[in-house]
C-alpha cells in the first residue's frame, strides 16, 4: 500500500522546496506485483500490469488538507492479517525528492500519479495473497481504503 500523489500542474525542473506548489492531492494506491511473472520475464512491467493490479482511491484529498509531505497512518491487511503499519513520511524517498528528481529529466504533466513506495511489511517474501485491502487516514481526514483482489498470476500465464 502506498501514498499516491496527484500533480495539479505540469512539472519540469522543480526544486524540492517548490514541490508542494505542484501537488493537486493525495490518495491511496495498491501497487500489486505478481513476482512469479516478474521473475519469468526480463522486464518487470508485465508482473505489475495485470487487471486489478493498481487499485487506487476511492477519493483524492486536495493538497490543502495536509502539509507537504503528509504524515498519514497507513495500514495494509492480507486476508485480514495486518502486514503494514507505518506512516507515509517514513518512505525511503519523500515526495519532494521524487517529484524534483523526476522533473529534472522529463515533464510530469498535470494529472500524473506518482506512488511513493511501500513502508515496511511488503509481502515480497511471502506466498502471493488471494486478496488484500488497506486503509490510510489521519486524525483529521481519511484518504480512503481500497481492496484489491490479487489472483495468483501463475494461474493466468
Amino acid at each position: 500500500m502506498e501514498l499516491a500523489v496527484v500533480l495539479g500542474r505540469d512539472a519540469l525542473h522543480v526544486r524540492e522546496e517548490d514541490v508542494g506548489d505542484y501537488i493537486f492531492g493525495y490518495s491511496v494506491a495498491n501497487d500489486v506485483s505478481a513476482r512469479d511473472v516478474q521473475y519469468r520475464h526480463k522486464q518487470n512491467f508485465l508482473g505489475k500490469s495485470l487487471d486489478t493490479f493498481f487499485a487506487m482511491g476511492p477519493v483524492i484529498v486536495t493538497a490543502d488538507e495536509f502539509p507537504c509531505p503528509p504524515a498519514l497512518s497507513i495500514r495494509s491487511f492480507v486476508n485480514g492479517e495486518l502486514r503494514q503499519n507505518s506512516v507515509t513520511d517514513q518512505v525511503f524517498f519523500n515526495i519532494r525528492h521524487i517529484v524534483s528528481e523526476l522533473s529534472q529529466g522529463m515533464t510530469l504533466p498535470a494529472g500524473t500519479i506518482l506512488i511513493t513506495g511501500t513502508p515496511a511489511g511488503v509481502g515480497m517474501g511471502m506466498d502471493p495473497p488471494a486478496s488484500s485491502s488497506a486503509e490510510m487516514w489521519s486524525p483529521a481526514r481519511s484518504t480512503g481504503s481500497v481492496a484489491s483482489p490479487t489472483p495468483s498470476a501463475s494461474v493466468l500465464f
